[in-house]
């Protein structure tokens, strides 16, 4: 594990930044501290691996179930943990987890050891599904409220933390690798519209679970999400630009318009073809593509 960031404050949150600055497949939690309790968001693997968080916690939130967001669960098995009810079934068991990811035969088997033992998944049935605008109050006026942002994953959300603003927004991650959809619950659209929806929210500091940390400044802010959304259009534009001659499925997931070549991630073939397809559904109900012959798609004369 890669240097880990000391803890910060920013009004009621703590921050607790993951090895080698949140990289995957570590992260940056946060603690939201009110005067009567505290809740845990996304216990990274630096949380495990530091025992747990560095104050009493109350219970844990979770931005949507993903293995890096869940490893430092292990150590609260008994406190409750809050996770939107769209990803509620990854959080109660493992074989939900798979089916969220929409993995199956071989890769399904090992990823599923990958995360239960690397990772430290542990299945919580006891888990509690909220709805988008669920709000917690911490005591002393601190309040968090749940802002529902799907796409990345069915049941993403971001945390907004009051009076402080402080706005945690998981993995719209703002990184150069741009928005992740790979799952097979995942949407392009929905990704899309919950850019959108955080360019509304009118908060001092912003939250990132991977690379970026807390980036202050709405301003600031919202140029890095329009960098982080422009990822999404350059992937159309190059996916159009290959489809220029007649193309298969298989042939986009080859040329990788995600991952670059030299990356070697079990899941990589997955998440090409997933992401692939969400593209070339967008372009053929627009109009942009057409399938020329049977399974194979072109650019519309």
């Amino acid at each position: 594990m890669g240097s880990t960031a000391e803890d910060q404050r920013y009004g009621g949150v703590l921050v607790m930044g993951g090895a080698d600055g949140g990289k995957y497949p570590d992260g940056n939690s946060f603690v939201f501290e009110g005067s009567e309790s505290r809740l845990l968001v996304d216990p990274s693997m630096t949380v495990h691996g530091r025992g747990g968080a560095p104050v009493p916690v109350d219970g844990v939130l979770l931005s949507h179930v993903h293995e890096d967001h869940v490893p430092g669960l292990t150590h609260y098995p008994t406190l409750p943990v809050w996770v939107h009810r769209d990803d509620h079934p990854a959080m109660v068991s493992i074989d939900g987890l798979m089916d969220a990811y929409g993995y199956e035969g071989e890769l399904r088997a090992h990823w599923q050891e990958e995360v239960l033992r690397d990772f430290h998944y542990v299945g919580r049935p006891d888990a509690t599904a909220f709805e988008d605008g669920m709000r917690w109050d911490l005591g002393g006026g601190r309040t968090v409220t749940a802002i529902f942002l799907p796409g990345h994953t069915a049941g993403h959300c971001g945390f907004l933390v009051e009076p402080d603003g402080f706005f945690a927004i998981g993995d719209i991650d703002l990184t150069g690798f741009g928005p992740y959809y790979g799952d097979a619950s995942s949407t392009l659209e929905g990704f899309r519209r919950s850019i959108a929806r955080c360019r509304e929210v009118d908060a001092r500091w912003f939250g990132t679970f991977h690379h970026k940390g807390v980036i202050e400044g709405r301003a600031t802010f919202l140029a890095l999400l329009d960098d982080f959304e422009a990822v999404i259009d350059r992937r159309e534009v190059a996916m159009l630009e290959h489809l220029a001659e007649p193309r298969t499925l298989d042939d986009l997931v080859r040329h990788r318009f995600v991952y670059r070549p030299g990356v070697d991630l079990s899941f990589v073939d997955m998440v090409e073809r997933r992401t692939a397809e969400l593209h070339l559904a967008a372009f053929v109900a627009s109009g942009q593509v057409v399938e020329v012959e049977p399974g194979r798609f072109c650019v519309a004369a």
